[in-house]
């Protein structure tokens, strides 16, 4: 279907590819990953011919037909929702096809009949989205298809990709679109294009397989080398020994090196600011009343946020998620009822307009250093280029940044000098892999309370500890953390069987009016007794955790200590005079690397 065939391209003069290679076939459903700037979006802009290679070929099959979903420049058109879905002159089955599908991507049918420059990003982008599933191309390219999409939307996109009669390569970051849809994965890395079979999961293993093989390989050819070199350095001066040193140099020179595996972005170690810490009440609404103009989307709201939660909200797109975040961080004017703060509670709202808030005249470093809790230029420097703010990119004007770079600054803020009780609506969009990873390890030790909404499955099971299912109004809270919520949606029917794959977008049945009217003393006892066994678990795991580091570590060092001693018995030519020594010595400080790599490997992973 489409061949990319040894392509190289630079761009700002810096290599993105160099001859780089690609098979994609009819049925492929593959994810492209890599960290930003690698060069995903250019490869796709070579794909689609809007830019060309410096060298090399793309050839597309004759007749394959090809759609694109940019990442957040789709077009706001004069177009009504339903004319953009199901085409310009659309006969019957397309507006119909148009129609589900746009239902399935959350828009009410109100809304079909709207123009698209009326609505926001978001929904603009989904509106596109819609038809590009309409129009089924041949090949579909997706550049970040979930950003805009809430946890129930993306179940309903996923299952619906899955049937999909067309071949997809998508770039994403989100592990569990990865392996939920692809059957393959594509890595750029290093230059090349890098091909696995599987999901993002499997890539994984098959990656930690390759590098493992590659990295053996290299130590036993640089200990080769090291054997060869020592004998040639000791005997070329020899008579007796000049033949077999020369042979040892052509050796050497006929020998194909083998390069040492390269690691990916370094993992940035910093501990992060605990914040003052709080009353064990945090917050708690009371009777609360919120609507936009005739539009209630909450009556009578009752809710309590103690210290230590790590609360996330789900729910369909509108449900009232982010009106509750806002609540919270008192944003909103309420109609009724009572909002109050517990003792000593600072509060942090991270939305998109929290950007605003930036000194657009100062540099991204001068805004960093510029909290009220400073730290050291170097630290500042470190979790910048965890966010992507790598290099002399900490010296650019906040003014130049775009929407998503301003976004992650106002992050790297709020974690460096943070609150107590953190609210957060969608804080992984606009980050790469490596940066959630960061912001995950970045909110692993913090010890406020987080409130937060995210679309990101992979984010949700290692942040939250606790759910609140939010829909028409109504909180339905679930005392543990994801698996949990999925286990007890499954088990009511809530959700008919399909939350755990976050299945068919099928309409949910309405939650006990009780959880809204106030929860009795009973059920208040018995979620704080759950949440609180949730806690001891956590810390008793954690503390295994770190008992299982502290043991690595000392085992680390010892294998360091004699890993130095045998490098420095080899490192004496009195040793070669004993050969079995020597062979010894050798033997020993093999097992001695393998011993530290597996320790090393397990520290890492503890």
């Amino acid at each position: 279907m489409l061949t990319v065939s040894r392509v190289t391209k630079s761009f700002g003069g810096r290599v993105l590819f160099e001859d780089a290679s690609l098979q994609i076939n009819t049925g492929d459903r593959i994810g492209l990953i890599g960290p930003n700037g690698a060069g995903k979006t250019t490869l796709f802009s070579l794909l689609l011919r809007t830019d060309e290679p410096d060298d090399g070929d793309i050839s597309l099959q004759r007749g394959v037909r090809c759609g694109f979903l940019p990442q957040e420049t789709a077009t706001a058109t004069e177009a009504t929702v339903i004319e953009l879905a199901s085409g310009e002159e659309p006969d019957g089955r397309a507006e119909a096809s148009a129609k589900r599908i746009l239902s399935g991507l959350a828009f009410r049918e109100q809304d079909f009949h709207r123009p698209v420059r009326e609505m926001s990003g978001g929904w603009i982008m989904r509106a596109h989205l819609a038809r590009l599933l309409v129009e089924e191309p041949d090949l579909l390219l997706l550049d970040e298809p979930t950003n805009h999409l809430d946890l129930e939307t993306l179940g309903w996109f996923q299952n619906h990709l899955l049937g999909y009669p067309g071949a997809i390569l998508a770039i994403s970051h989100d592990r569990e679109f990865l392996n939920t849809l692809c059957k393959g994965i594509v890595e750029i890395r290093h230059r090349k294009l890098i091909r696995y079979n599987g999901n993002f999961d499997s890539c994984l293993e098959q990656k930690r397989a390759r590098e493992e093989q590659q990295l053996a390989a290299y130590r036993n050819q640089q200990k080769d080398i090291e054997h060869l070199e020592q004998f040639i350095s000791r005997f070329r001066a020899k008579a007796s020994k000049a033949a077999q040193a020369q042979d040892r140099i052509k050796q050497l020179a006929r020998m194909e090196r083998i390069e040492a595996p390269e690691s990916d972005e370094p993992t940035v170690h910093f501990k992060f600011p605990q914040p003052p810490r709080s009353g064990q009440r945090v917050m708690s609404l009371e009777h609360v009343k919120q609507a936009y103009g005739d539009h209630v989307v909450y009556e009578n709201l009752h809710l309590r946020i103690e210290r230590g939660q790590r609360i996330v909200l789900v729910g369909p797109n509108g449900a009232g998620k982010s009106t509750l975040l806002k609540i919270l961080a008192g944003q909103l004017p309420l109609a009724a009822g009572e909002f109050t703060p517990g003792h000593n509670v600072t509060t942090g709202y991270f939305a998109q307009h929290r950007a605003d808030s930036l000194d657009l005249k100062k540099t991204v470093l001068e805004e960093v250093q510029g909290i009220s809790r400073p730290v050291p230029e170097q630290a500042a420097r470190n979790v910048l280029g965890a966010f992507l703010f790598r290099g002399d990119d900490v010296f650019k004007p906040v003014s130049v940044l775009s929407g998503g770079e301003k976004s992650r600054l106002a992050l790297v803020k709020l974690l460096l000098d943070p609150p107590n009780l953190l609210l957060l609506d969608e804080p992984t969009t606009h980050l790469d892999m490596p940066s959630i990873d960061a912001l995950i390890r970045a909110l692993g030790p913090y010890e406020g309370t987080i409130v937060f909404v995210s679309h990101d499955v992979h984010f949700i099971r290692a942040v939250a500890t606790s759910v609140i299912h939010v829909q028409a109004g109504h909180l339905t809270p679930y005392a543990g953390d994801y698996a949990y919520y999925l286990d007890k949606s499954r088990a009511s029917g809530a959700r008919a069987g399909t939350v755990a794959s976050l299945g068919n977008h099928q309409p949910e049945a309405a939650p006990a009016p009780r959880a809204e009217s106030g929860p009795g003393l009973k059920e208040i006892r018995a979620q704080r007794r759950a949440e609180a066994d949730a806690r001891a678990a956590a810390n008793k795991e954690r503390r295994e955790r770190e008992k299982r580091a502290a043991a690595l570590e000392a085992e680390i060092a010892a294998l360091e200590a004699r890993q130095r001693e045998l490098t420095a018995v080899l490192e004496d030519p009195s040793t070669y005079d004993n050969p079995s020594l020597a062979m010894e010595t050798n033997r020993q400080l093999s097992g001695v690397a393998d011993a530290l790599e597996k320790a090393t490997n397990a520290w890492i992973n503890s």
